[in-house]
């Protein structure tokens, strides 16, 4: 009973993270972007802000739109909070952890770029369609890469359960680890490389702002929130596994949740902000960069399954 109470507990602790945390990433994003580019930034509140005003405006709406362009946003909203419900952030064991599964959350994240593309068709625009057709094609880039990480981290760790596996590489032997480094790698190249961008570049800088181009007032808003959940879900899922120490154990107390929390929040900010960083020093579009970053992925990939297969042969 008490493990139960303290799984529910955990997981509305963690709820709460990441719905506050993720606009707070963007302003943090926001901020260091500014600063290389010799500006003062906006506030780290800004996102929020943001937020506030977009969902006071009043909506309009293209007129070839129909139903599924106006659920869109709140489908995508959806998808997104389940599978930030789904990662763990400062603490394994939470209520929802038999149903962390990494192809229910690689499904999840699927269907919300597959609802982004169907809204970008919807509006019957050439940006929209282009936008969309971008995200597809992104989207038929990255899933096969997403598919062998999933394997090969399912092979490593006998699990596909996403915090059975975080509990698990903490106990990897040294020389599976050189497995594991280039597949978690893989799986962060593909989550950075196909997530939205910052909002300081040209419009169609990003793929997903052309898709969702005539979206206004509460449903960009739902739109934008989406973007930043989502990106909060990738960094968190890359901290999760590449850097699992600082989860507190199933069933711990307060005390082991608020290392778990320090610690997150110190992943997560050193993530993102090296996210930014990338971002600014590139000098490519970010669309022209998404075919060799997930090149590189797809190598990392098979670079680890040969690690993995080879360390297996030699045991």
């Amino acid at each position: 009973m008490g493990r139960v109470v303290s799984g529910v507990a955990s997981l509305l602790l963690h709820a709460a993270l990441m719905l506050v945390g993720a606009p707070l990433l963007a302003g943090v994003q926001s901020r260091v972007r500014a600063r290389l580019l010799g500006r003062v930034g906006p506030p780290l509140a800004q996102p929020w802000r943001n937020l506030v005003r977009l969902w006071r405006k009043r909506p309009v709406l293209p007129g070839p739109a129909s139903w599924l362009f106006e659920g869109a946003p709140f489908a995508r909203l959806s998808a997104v909070v389940v599978a930030a419900l789904l990662v763990p952030s400062f603490a394994l064991g939470m209520a929802t952890a038999p149903a962390s599964d990494l192809l229910v959350l690689a499904g999840l994240l699927a269907f919300d770029r597959c609802v982004l593309a169907l809204a970008g068709y919807e509006t019957g625009t050439a940006l929209g369609g282009m936008g969309a057709s971008r995200t597809t094609l992104a989207a038929v880039w990255a899933a096969p890469t997403m598919v062998l990480v999933i394997l090969l981290l399912t092979t490593l760790t006998g699990t596909s359960n996403l915090q059975a596996i975080c509990a698990a590489l903490l106990e990897v032997p040294q020389g599976l680890a050189i497995a594991w480094l280039p597949a978690a790698a893989a799986l962060a190249i593909v989550g950075f490389a196909t997530a939205r961008r910052g909002q300081g570049g040209p419009p169609l800088a990003s793929m997903q702002d052309a898709a969702a181009l005539e979206y206004s007032g509460p449903a960009l808003a739902l739109v934008v929130l989406s973007e930043q959940v989502r990106m909060l879900v990738w960094i968190s899922l890359v901290a999760a596994l590449v850097l699992p120490f600082g989860l507190a154990p199933a069933g711990a107390g307060p005390l082991a949740w608020g290392v778990g929390v320090v610690a997150w929040v110190a992943k997560v900010g050193l993530l993102g902000v090296a996210v930014a960083v990338l971002d600014t020093t590139a000098a490519e579009p970010a669309m022209a960069r998404v075919p060799a970053a997930l090149g590189v992925a797809a190598a990392l990939a098979f670079l680890a399954a040969v690690f993995l297969f080879a360390s297996q042969g030699l045991a």
